[in-house]
């Protein structure tokens, strides 16, 4: 039935899971993917979409990286959008909107194509451990099978509870059930776990609205797509969503139910995201405002199904629908199922290394929301990491750790090590100190050549990514290179309002010019020829057009993180007495004591370190 020992168990069927198999199995590793419901592998519990602000960036690093979300997430899309477009290249985020089932379905078809990989349905109640050691996982009908390595990955399902009013029931999520067992063995093991709870607004029939009263929110006019492969390609019809707005006598209605909604009420006493609040908390947080935003988002290519973005709650179902057909275009809505709230087990990401191994136990590798994330691209990055370091530890290879100036991803994991949360954890543009480098658009100049090495990304992606760095770098010597007439530019910077030239001189410098796009350029004969002669393609000529106009801040970035990668190579001794470092204060002494930083400088970054504690270790250090 099973192998005698697997190299790699994969517990949960979600998107860190499902990344965290494909990982591990392409690396060569006999790998048994458990999930409570085989038909659900890589459910969008939430909405049906993928990437966003700061979330396209990491589903970008994923499909660099090998992993499979960028390639599902190009063939199920009904809608792609480049968010940010008017801010600079750091923050351009893609997002695609998705057919739900058609993304699930590709999912578990390539997961099904993928060698050295099993399936088991089965809910996984215990983890069994040697000597501190992992050696498997136990099911709920008491079958032990045996692993080297474990990865959990149950999102919201541990001890899952779904709260409607005054209503609760056990589940993971809507229609399916919770996963018991798990917690217990954890906390008996002495770690720490926690509460968190997030919310779903409720789907809706579309033949019930009337988008004629609607703002329509179409797609980019020349969408492009996540995967940076061939085998994907962009989208050449899309479907709309719609945008209208609640109002003072929806809050009003809405109001009637706060002493019913558990998420407001109190009756739930774990913390939800704040960047994603419920309808309830925005009514109350933001007093002075008579209408929000709602985001009515198709769930697929076909189906009727509509997701109402802005209106997550836990009211009443009954007073969800009072509310709602106030709305505008909401007249005579007609309910698939209502919003509702989730409670749910997380532990506590400081318990972990690095690679996302616990500390407590070796072999043993947690990884999307039961660290306390929140969102699908947060939770697949975690999985492709876990998958590829419980991999790399069965070869006794060096760990695989992304910096934080390398990746989103690297941002995510030292983030969640270092500082912990006790919120839902989102990624934001923000979050990241240097989200120059890391754009959209590089992920694969970036990190690319390190899947290679690492055995999981083949090939021909790596042939594409030299090809594309080799054309980018020779196009932007071009520039530097070439010269070019005052006849020949003036009456294109005329144009443009941009003051003309006295003298002949480089078309770098005149493309650095901020009013100056690629598109004025190719008016020039020698860029036109350049970029035929050469068959550059659009992403090409947006790379260079970044490469040029951003030199002076990309460099200045890179000079900032050669900086702290000097901190970062200060490696701190395993099992760093604090306590006698009497000098430094009490907090920092139980903070680096408990998280054991393995660098200066993830120590410098945890909550209640200041530098002069830095300076105490640096003295102690010999430094």
């Amino acid at each position: 039935m099973f192998l005698d020992t697997y190299d790699v168990i994969v517990v949960g069927g979600g998107h860190a899971g499902s990344e965290a198999a494909a990982a591990s199995a392409n690396m060569g590793h006999s790998t048994l993917l458990v999930t409570m419901n085989l038909q659900n592998i890589a459910q969008m519990s939430c909405n049906p979409a993928m990437g966003g602000i700061a979330k396209g960036q990491i589903l970008r690093e994923i499909d660099a990286l090998g992993g499979y979300s960028g390639i599902v997430s190009d063939t199920s899309a009904i809608q792609f959008k480049m968010l940010n477009k008017s801010k600079g290249p750091a923050m351009w985020s893609p997002r695609v909107q998705s057919d739900r089932m058609m993304f699930a379905e590709h999912w578990r078809l390539m997961l099904e194509q993928t060698p050295n990989l099993d399936f088991y349905q089965e809910m996984v109640s215990g983890i069994l451990i040697e000597n501190n050691k992992i050696c498997g996982v136990k099911t709920s009908l008491g079958i032990e099978i045996k692993a080297k390595k474990v990865i959990l990955t149950n999102g919201t399902f541990l001890n899952g509870l779904i709260h409607i009013g005054d209503k609760n029931f056990g589940g993971g999520r809507a229609g399916e059930r919770a996963s018991t067992g798990i917690t217990a063995d954890l906390i008996d093991l002495g770690f720490e776990a926690g509460r968190m709870k997030t919310g779903t607004p409720p789907r809706v029939d579309g033949r019930s609205l009337d988008f004629s009263k609607m703002t329509e929110q179409p797609g980019d006019e020349n969408p492009a797509k996540f995967s940076y492969l061939d085998s994907t390609q962009a989208l050449t019809k899309q479907r709309s969503c719609w945008m209208t707005y609640t109002s003072q006598e929806v809050h009003d209605l809405l109001r009637e139910g706060f002493d019913r909604s558990p998420m407001f009420n109190g009756r739930i006493q774990s913390i939800g995201p704040r960047y994603c609040p419920s309808i309830e908390d925005k009514i109350d947080r933001f007093a002075d405002k008579s209408r929000h935003q709602m985001f009515i988002e198709p769930e697929g290519w076909n189906t009727v199904e509509f997701y109402v973005n802005g209106f997550s709650t836990s009211l009443p179902e009954d007073v969800q629908f009072k509310a709602l057909r106030k709305v505008v275009g909401f007249e005579n809505v007609k309910f698939f199922r209502p919003g509702y709230a989730i409670e749910y087990d997380y532990f506590p990401p400081t318990q972990l290394k690095h690679t996302l191994e616990t500390k407590l136990v070796e072999g043993l590798y947690f990884a999307g929301q039961i660290n306390g994330t929140t969102g699908y691209e947060e939770a697949a990055s975690q999985g492709l990491m876990a998958g590829i370091n419980a991999a790399l530890s069965i070869q006794e290879k060096e760990p695989f750790i992304l910096q934080r100036n390398e990746a989103y991803i690297g941002v995510l994991i030292d983030d969640l090590i270092t500082k912990g949360t006790e919120e839902p954890y989102r990624m934001f543009t923000s979050r990241a100190e240097y989200r120059t480098l890391l754009r959209q658009d590089n992920a694969d100049f970036r990190l690319t050549p390190l899947a290679f090495a690492l055995g999981i990304a083949s090939d021909k992606r790596m042939k594409r990514v030299e090809e594309k760095q080799k054309k980018s770098a020779d196009f932007v010597e071009f520039f530097k290179e070439t010269s070019v007439t005052t006849q020949e530019i003036n009456p294109i910077l005329e144009a443009k309002n941009s003051s003309p030239v006295k003298q002949q001189g480089k078309l770098f410098k005149i493309f650095a010019r901020p009013s100056i796009e690629m598109d004025d350029m190719l008016q020039l004969e020698s860029i036109k020829n350049y970029v035929s002669k050469n068959d550059l393609d659009s992403e090409i000529l947006e790379q260079v057009e970044i490469q040029v106009k951003y030199a002076g801040y990309i460099d200045k970035e890179k000079q900032n993180a050669d900086k702290l990668n000097r901190l970062e190579n200060l490696k701190i001794p395993n099992n760093f007495d604090y306590s006698q470092l009497k000098s430094m204060s009490f907090e920092a002494r139980e903070k680096l004591a408990k998280i054991q930083p393995r660098t200066v400088s993830q120590a410098s970054r945890i909550s209640g370190v200041n530098p002069a504690d830095i300076s105490v270790l640096l003295v102690h250090m010999g430094r």
